[in-house]
């Protein structure tokens, strides 16, 4: 379940506290007092068998008792009774339950434990439980205090939601103090029903909720947290602090890619693919919320420092230069336009420091020339207090200036009393404050990475060229191997597998001895490489068991025998099993990379990339991507790492062929989404120059998938689903129908244009000439867990697919219903093309077990209302100049509730 009768926590009607108390400090008499005292305008009924009347209500002796069912309950009793409490509350017609008590890990009747018990108790009911072990939720704008926090949260836009009760009541109490108020504030606790996505679902869609907070300490369910953050982070800014930074567990790891992928890099690579903000503490969180409020967002990371103090300009540039930011660099005009109204002893550069003695009117005439500035994408303003002029004086006549300015400018007034004023006006105007440089450059980067992550939501990556890959092969390998019982995959077999996915390899022979090894060298040509052969040595230059360059049969030979002394005394029980012969690949100004895969227990597969060679897990220049994988996020992912400096070109090194780079990363998400069995993958070297990319070694460490486990399963990011693809005749020809894909962008901004305005009116419910890029994002970047699209393609006169029709629908999260759109080109009309595609759609609809689709169409829109007739649905009356268009699924008909 998803946001079903999550309605019921944030506006009920009606709450009854089970277990409520007058005993002092008891949970059950401070949730009572908390909600009797809260302004909350609808019934409270209190439930204890010990009491006749509480706080002035009328007290029940049992939920049974109750006039009539709660909208929500707030269980107070000890873990034993939640239970049997939950089967009653659900019998009476109760749909949400807020459970206090701890404890429910304990075994209750049969094997089950409590909090089993609770849940199935709770099912049939369609009952949604918060928690258990939970403090509870507040919703001021609604009165309600469900909770036994000692502060009532103040009302307010925000949303807070916490995995932690300890910090719930601590940020309830720091935001109280700093005015800060809610649109809610929910204490998860376990979370053993109600979880992170359920919330990011609801929140994303309540008009009451301007922006998302979470405190989160782990995720259990990651395609339907990733599904639900992606929306949520799409429709207003959500911000995470993710604490438990630190991996402990990552030591027994079989591969390099195994030991480096740490689960905090893991969280860190799924938040960024959501588009969300991560921060690392309360405070910054809140921080983001008041930077993020502001609507201005900078185009890069090039900041311009504007301070009347060269101490405090210092500061800001060490912090903005260690936080991976960039020193904006002023053009000569902008310079010497400075230099025309500064004193002659300013800094004449960036930071630019107009001298403690600054009036107002200097203040205001830099400022106009640093937003003038064309390199810089947000300006800083420092102020220290002085006895010359009072800050709030400079503050007055600066605001029209930061009222009307069209790129970020933050305010950094330092100091206390003196400043306060000036803080107050900034505020009052909705400008970005802070106490310290320091603090106003985390919060410029902080829009930086925000800004950045959501580009990421909105870029189209260009049509794909690869070929497709030859999954039969790979798999085939696959199974052999398991069959025999292997699941250290060695050298040679991990290479086949990596070229039937069309990742170059070095030419690589398996030898039994020295015999075999000269043989193998003369049909691929020396010079070549001899490497050990064991499925008990995982790092072979550990043990003396790779040899280099070597140039001819003898020094082979040789190279042979040493080489199996050497590993005998260092593993003497290792088993081995012959040797490996390579080509030597001559390419001396190449960059030595790692790529591969690794299998988190949260995420599934994961894409790691960075520095590689020996000395890889010292050098610790790795980063993590969630597959599938585009060219867009391929680049992403390789810029996050040191290595990318190094690709991109210097002194005599030219720039490394960065597409092919970014075409093995694809490959390798590929495989990551394609072969449950692969649990971990290393390429290391992974060879890059100018002249491409290599494999020079590579092994893979393979897991038998669990028995009817869908191969999909581990995946928190569904690909691009290939079996739904169709060919079918038309009246148009031969024709493709398949779901729509993130590199169809420029056939789909080509098709919108080909509709007639009309078409465009009906579709979009207004007039639109261009679709803007995050629309276009949105229609082509898909989720394929939560949506489907399928377009009708055919070759164009240039060869590429063009899009001569689109259907749609989008799932609601609990998988019941959906919504559908669809448009066929405006020359194309009459041939048949939407009754193609809206079979297309229903075929997918009764697969995915949906119970009913729907649609809305313009009262004018007789094409579609007698399209939708045809195909079975029935019209509701018009309403406001719209028809609902309505189809029950007959498969869904038996469906359980």
């Amino acid at each position: 379940m998803s946001v079903r009768n999550l309605n019921y926590f944030f506006s009920p009607q009606s709450v009854a506290v089970i277990g409520a108390s007058e005993r002092p400090g008891s949970v059950g008499a401070t949730v009572l007092a908390n909600l009797t005292s809260a302004g909350f305008r609808g019934a409270i009924w209190p439930v204890n068998p010990k009491y006749r009347v509480l706080a002035g209500l009328p007290v029940y002796r049992d939920a049974s008792d109750l006039p009539q069912a709660p909208e929500l309950a707030v269980i107070c009793t000890p873990a034993a009774t939640v239970p049997k409490i939950i089967d009653t509350l659900g019998a009476r017609g109760c749909k949400a339950a807020v459970v206090l008590s701890a404890g429910l890990d304990a075994q209750g009747a049969g094997q089950a434990t409590l909090r089993q018990a609770m849940l199935d108790a709770a099912r049939p009911h369609l009952l949604r439980i918060l928690g258990p072990n939970c403090v509870g939720l507040l919703v001021p704008g609604w009165g309600l205090n469900a909770s036994f926090a000692p502060v009532a949260a103040l009302p307010g836009r925000l949303a807070f939601v916490a995995q932690s009760g300890a910090l719930v009541t601590a940020v309830l109490d720091w935001a109280a103090s700093r005015r800060i108020g809610f649109s809610c504030f929910v204490s998860l606790g376990d979370g053993s029903d109600v979880d992170l996505g359920d919330l990011l679902d609801y929140l994303a869609g309540d008009p009451a909720t301007d922006a998302i907070l979470l405190y989160a300490e782990s995720v259990r369910q990651a395609r339907k947290f990733m599904s639900a953050a992606r929306s949520a982070a799409r429709a207003k800014p959500t911000v995470i602090v993710k604490a438990g930074r630190v991996a402990e567990a990552a030591h027994a790891a079989f591969s390099h890619t195994g030991a480096l992928a740490g689960a905090d890099l893991v969280y860190d690579a799924a938040l960024r693919r959501a588009g969300m903000l991560r921060v690392y503490s309360t405070a910054e969180l809140f921080d983001a919320v008041a930077i993020l409020a502001q609507p201005r967002r900078p185009a890069g990371a090039r900041l311009a420092i504007l301070t009347n103090g060269g101490g405090p300009g210092v500061m800001a540039t060490d912090a903005l230069i260690a936080g991976g930011g960039t020193l904006a660099q002023l053009a000569p005009a902008t310079l010497e336009r400075l230099s025309g109204q500064l004193p002659p002893t300013w800094s004449h550069g960036n930071p630019v420091d107009i001298i403690g003695d600054a009036p107002a009117e200097r203040y205001r005439l830099a400022l106009q020339a640093l937003l003038d500035e064309p390199g810089a994408d947000a300006v800083l303003l420092i102020h220290a207090p002085t006895a010359i002029v009072p800050s709030a004086d400079i503050a007055r006549a600066l605001l029209p200036l930061l009222r009307g300015a069209a790129r970020p400018v933050l305010c950094c007034w330092m100091g206390g009393a003196s400043v306060a004023q000036a803080r107050s006006l900034c505020a009052d105007a909705g400008l970005p404050i802070f106490d310290t440089p320091e603090e106003a450059v985390r919060g410029f980067m902080q829009l930086v990475d925000y800004q950045r992550n959501q580009r990421m939501l909105m870029q189209v990556p260009t049509a794909s060229t690869l070929a497709p890959p030859d999954r039969a092969g790979a798999r085939r390998r696959v199974s052999s191997l398991l069959a025999d019982g292997v699941t250290a995959v060695g050298e040679a077999d991990a290479k086949a597998i990596l070229a039937a996915y069309g990742i170059p390899v070095v030419a690589t022979e398996v030898v039994r001895d020295e015999a075999g090894a000269v043989a193998a060298a003369r049909r691929i040509g020396y010079p070549v490489a001899l490497k050990i052969l064991s499925p008990d040595i995982s790092h072979k230059t550990d043990v003396g068991g790779v040899v280099l360059d070597l140039g001819n049969d003898a020094e082979l030979q040789h190279a042979v025998a040493a080489m199996s002394a050497r590993v005998r005394a260092a593993r003497p029980q290792a088993r081995l099993a012959g040797f490996t012969v390579q080509a030597m690949a001559r390419r001396p100004r190449a960059h030595e990379l790692i790529a591969g895969i690794s299998t988190d227990p949260v995420f599934g597969p994961v894409v790691l990339f960075g520095q590689g060679g020996v000395a890889v897990e010292v050098t610790a220049d790795q980063a993590i991507g969630l597959p599938p994988l585009n060219r867009v996020l391929a680049a992403d992912l390789a810029s996050r790492t040191r290595a990318a400096h190094l690709l991109a070109g210097f002194r005599d090194f030219p720039r490394a062929d960065m597409d092919s780079l970014y075409d093995v990363l694809v490959r390798i998400g590929q495989l990551a989404a394609d072969l449950p069995e692969l649990a971990e993958l290393d390429i290391n070297p992974l060879l890059a120059d100018d002249a491409g990319v290599v494999a020079l070694d590579a092994r893979m460490r393979l897991a038998p998938a669990p028995a009817g486990a869908d191969p999909l399963g581990r995946l928190a990011i569904l690909p691009y689903p290939e079996q739904l693809e169709r060919r079918v005749d038309s009246a148009l020809g031969p024709l493709t129908v398949r779901p729509i894909r993130p590199e169809d962008a420029a056939a789909h901004e080509t098709f919108f244009r080909a509709l007639s305005p009309e078409d465009v009116h009906f579709r979009m419910f207004g007039m639109m000439r261009e679709l803007p890029p995050s629309q276009l994002a949105r229609f082509t970047q898909i989720d394929y867990a939560r949506e489907m699209a399928f377009i009708a393609s055919r070759p164009g006169a240039d060869g590429a697919g063009e899009t001569l029709g689109v259907v749609r629908v989008v799932i609601d999260p609990d998988n019941i219903a959906g919504e559908f759109a669809i448009v066929v080109r405006s020359d194309l009309k009459g041939c048949g093309l939407g009754r193609l595609l809206m079979a297309c759609l229903l075929d997918y609809c009764r697969a995915r077990g949906l119970a009913v689709v729907r649609g809305i169409a313009l009262a004018e829109n007789v094409h579609m209302q007698r399209l939708a007739r045809a195909v079975g649905f029935q019209l509701q009356p018009e309403v406001d100049g719209c028809v609902e268009l309505v189809l029950t699924l007959p498969e869904a008909a038996a469906r359980p509730a």
